[in-house]
């Protein structure tokens, strides 16, 4: 079985090599990666340096490989550098996407497609929608979600279109060990584990901590990524989320009370966004429902692993 994986080597590209590595019975795993230093997990057997934006490239990609899946990860994740320059996510983003899709149909070949897109999609929802399903609205309130709205809505319509089997996956916040430190939790805990080091002041520096989040550890978050694509039906959005909203407060919380050290938290302006969404909560059900993913690690002990891995971190001066 040949699987292609766009975005190896960044966070969640990692977790899910490893986990189709365990899981699959002798895989041949083949990933992309963009960035120089990048790191790409050792369970994949090769690994290449491609620019998806670039038609020709993605093409010669998925001609040489010629996958049976297909996990396309690849895209600007962070929201507030979409604020900063929209159209490097949009055209990333949407771009990369459409390439490795017009590359299958040129090729004539049909590989299982598993599009990445975000609960960012559905914005801002009243308390009495909550949890959102499927079904929820599309209201992106940021250039991010503009992109993955795209990206979505080309998933299907190429399904619907030239009959690609094709599913997409919409996961709510993910949290876990590797993550990049422009995420809360990592920021969080990167700072936590340099007080205890004595490389800072004993001062935290936070933005909105109201804000209310859904909340899954990345590994459940591929766990649910393997199976769409192995059982999701063509042509379907998943929601991947633990149904749970907690608020920032309570992340941070969670991780001073993971540290022997008295720290003392103060508002940073810059770590605000121009628009933060009040509460976002997911239904899973049906992701339940055709595959039977359930999530099985705790808010706590995701939690215990970044702050143990940002100290490895901090104490290997890679920060």
């Amino acid at each position: 079985m040949r699987i292609l994986i766009t975005g190896a080597g960044g966070f969640v590209g990692g977790h899910l090599s490893a986990r189709l590595a365990a899981a699959e019975p002798e895989p041949t795993l083949i990933g992309t990666t963009l960035l120089p230093g990048e790191n790409v997990h050792p369970a994949l057997h090769e690994s290449r340096r491609v620019n998806l934006v670039d038609e020709a490239a993605a093409r010669a990609l998925v001609a040489d490989c010629r996958p049976d899946f297909i996990y396309h990860l690849a895209a600007q994740a962070f929201v507030p550098r979409s604020f900063d320059d929209p159209w490097e996510t949009l055209e990333n983003n949407i771009r990369a996407q459409l390439n490795i899709i017009l590359a299958c149909l040129a090729l004539k070949i049909r590989p299982r497609i598993l599009v990445v897109s975000s609960a960012e999609i559905y914005g801002a929802a009243s308390a009495s929608s909550l949890p959102m399903d499927e079904s929820a609205p599309i209201r992106p309130t940021n250039p991010y979600s503009v992109s993955k709205v795209a990206q979505d809505m080309l998933a299907l319509q190429y399904h619907l279109s030239h009959d690609l089997p094709i599913m997409r996956a919409r996961p709510f916040n993910h949290i876990g060990p590797g993550q990049n430190a422009r995420f809360v939790a990592p920021a969080f805990a990167l700072q936590i584990a340099r007080i205890e080091e004595k490389q800072a002041e004993a001062v935290i520096y936070v933005g909105n901590l109201s804000a209310k989040r859904d909340f899954t550890d990345v590994r459940d978050i591929v766990r649910g990524y393997h199976l769409i694509a192995a059982r999701g039906k063509a042509g379907e959005a998943y929601n991947i989320a633990s149904g749970v909203a907690r608020s920032i407060q309570s992340l941070l919380d969670t991780l001073l009370g993971l540290s022997a050290i008295d720290i003392e938290t103060r508002v940073d302006p810059a770590r605000l966004r121009p628009v933060d969404l009040p509460e976002i909560r997911g239904d899973a059900s049906k992701l339940r429902a055709d595959t039977g993913w359930q999530p099985r690690l705790s808010f706590t002990e995701t939690l215990r692993d970044v702050l143990m891995d940002c100290r490895q971190r901090v104490q290997r001066g890679e920060t």
